[in-house]
């Protein structure tokens, strides 16, 4: 059982026995093989709610940023100042100057799928919401509605990134440039002008803005941006046989081991989950399908439309607490 790795490992990540070290987010993620040249790893989402890594060329992210910026910013909710709240600020392509409208739709459409996620819902006030108005020359994206359409917008986003149909990627030097008109910027959420299915996750997270589907991406990436969680699904590798990871929402030790030793989510074991079941040690995730387990079958951490198992959920809350405490 890895006893000796798993003390370690306890000692080494500071873990005390307990639910609160349990939701201590953490920014270290599974190694991934030596990166190729000007390459990058993407989260890649599918239409029936399965995601997926893969490292493909770097976008235009790494283009140099324009000289000067300037746009409206349109205020979807202020709940008070961005010291003590999360700030999401949404930026949107292949918007035309009379598609602002549709711009805006397409905004208050994503907040609202977001807030019926838990903890989302409850801790709306917890959020302020921008919206910069990013105006583009020509309506909608490149590659859409297939490979070869190009149109000149202020953002460069386009599908078949890395060769893939629903990888939407953008140039987030852009991205976020425009964004940093917002008064502040946990956040940057990209909408491209289009029905299409597709999105991406990264620094700056991707969907399409006419496509009610991929409202889920936003709520995956906070996972990620504001609880520090893993990824529970297991693509693409198969044996993982490194160090316990940080994050408190994967493991490389069953439920006895946690149990014994008292370490991650022992004290959840067997308590219902909001995503079906109860919390277990359930085999795979972490980008691996062996020798790393996830706490129960299936989150939204590892697939869309799934709500936060009882894991996720509380680091969730926890983290929004901490920055936006109740009043």
């Amino acid at each position: 059982m890895r006893t000796k790795s798993l003390l370690a490992a306890v000692a080494a990540a500071g873990i005390a026995a307990g639910v609160v070290a349990a939701i201590q987010p953490a920014a270290t993620a599974a190694p991934d093989p030596a990166p190729a040249a000007a390459t990058v790893v993407k989260e890649v989402f599918s239409p029936d709610g399965k995601i997926s890594r893969a490292r493909v060329p770097a976008p235009v992210a790494s283009a140099a940023p324009l000289a000067a910026v300037s746009a409206d910013v349109v205020t979807i909710q202020q709940a008070g100042p961005s010291s003590s709240k999360f700030d999401l600020v949404f930026v949107g392509d292949g918007y035309t100057s009379a598609q602002l409208a549709t711009y805006h739709q397409h905004v208050l459409n994503r907040w609202n799928e977001l807030v019926q996620v838990e903890p989302f819902k409850s801790m709306k006030n917890s959020f302020n919401v921008w919206q910069v108005n990013v105006v583009s020359a020509q309506s909608g994206v490149d590659n859409d509605p297939s490979k070869g359409v190009s149109r000149s917008t202020a953002l460069d986003m386009y599908f078949w990134c890395g060769d893939m149909e629903r990888l939407l990627c953008v140039n987030e030097t852009k991205a976020k440039q425009y964004a940093a008109l917002a008064p502040g910027a946990d956040q940057v959420l990209a909408v491209a002008n289009s029905t299409k299915y597709g999105g991406a996750g990264g620094g700056v997270a991707t969907s399409s803005g006419g496509n009610a589907q991929s409202g889920q991406i936003v709520a995956h990436e906070l996972g990620h941006s504001i609880g520090g969680l893993a990824d529970e699904y297991d693509y693409p590798n198969d044996l993982y046989t490194g160090a316990e990871p940080r994050e408190a929402n994967v493991s490389i030790y069953p439920s006895a081991t946690m149990t014994r030793y008292r370490v991650k989510w022992y004290s959840y074991i067997g308590k219902a989950s909001p995503d079906g079941g109860v919390i277990g040690t359930y085999q795979g995730g972490y980008y691996y399908k062996r020798g790393v387990y996830r706490p129960t079958d299936n989150s939204l951490m590892r697939s869309l439309g799934r709500p936060f198992n009882l894991i996720g959920l509380d680091i969730m809350k926890a983290a929004i607490a901490r920055k936006a405490p109740a009043r």
